[in-house]
């Protein structure tokens, strides 16, 4: 099993996420990346799925067993590469020219709960799995590309709630507060998700084009605001 496939099922491609908990570092980043590009490039596909190949985390976000050790050594380009590196996933998947749902099937913690809020849609396992920010406890505090794609997905008032807290929310929560679509249990997560999917099927140029004027705010926060934090080297890990 590759680290990061897709298959596609009339005008729905399904990526699945098959390394592990799926923790972000760059080899599993530019795997995701190429499939990305792959399912633009190579298919006709209008809707894009994801989802993990874990029987109980869809994604736990930075790889810190990778990370901190290159902070420690202050390898301080090797980390601005990565973060850019990750950036560069939140904004293809948030400008994405098609659109896209997140098949959360197990926990989604830190950058994989960041992550699921670039997509444009969210259904999320009832049975087993959190959704949640730690990163208050962890000592990493939020880029404004990241505060601005929670602001995309989730109300004000969670986001707060959520980064100062640490609280782990379930998915029937997810749905009460908005965050995500539809909660289902193991056995009909991908059938409830594929359904939608399959009921969406609308036209790449326009869908690109109404991402482009949605999200221009999370775009300049990502490639303007977050440059300095960047840039000065400075990774509060804890």
């Amino acid at each position: 099993m590759t680290m990061v496939d897709y298959a596609v099922n009339e005008h729905v491609a399904t990526v699945s996420l098959n390394d592990g908990e799926n923790r972000f570092n760059p080899d599993f980043l530019n795997a995701y990346l190429g499939v990305l590009d792959e399912v633009e490039g190579a298919t006709d596909a209008t809707t894009l799925v994801v989802t993990s190949s874990h029987e109980k985390i869809f994604s736990n976000g930075i790889d810190l067993e990778w990370l901190v050790p290159v902070i420690q050594q202050n390898d301080t380009a090797r980390a601005k590469d990565f973060f850019y590196l990750l950036n560069r996933m939140f904004k293809r998947i948030v400008t994405y020219p098609l659109l896209t749902i997140a098949g959360i099937s197990g926990h989604a913690f830190a950058g994989g709960a960041i992550m699921s809020c670039a997509f444009d849609f969210r259904f999320m396992r009832s049975d087993r799995g959190f959704f949640c920010f730690p990163e208050v406890d962890l000592g990493i505090p939020f880029l404004p590309g990241m505060n601005a794609l929670l602001k995309k997905a989730m109300p004000m008032y969670m986001v707060e709630y959520m980064e100062y807290t640490g609280v782990r929310l379930t998915a029937d929560q997810c749905v009460e507060h908005h965050i995500i679509h539809k909660a289902s249990p193991a056995e009909t997560l991908m059938a409830d998700t594929m359904a939608f999917a399959m009921a969406l099927n609308k036209r790449r140029p326009v869908v690109a084009e109404m991402k482009k004027r949605l999200n221009q705010a999370i775009v300049h926060a990502i490639d303007v605001e977050d440059v300095p934090y960047i840039e000065s080297g400075r990774f509060n890990m804890g």
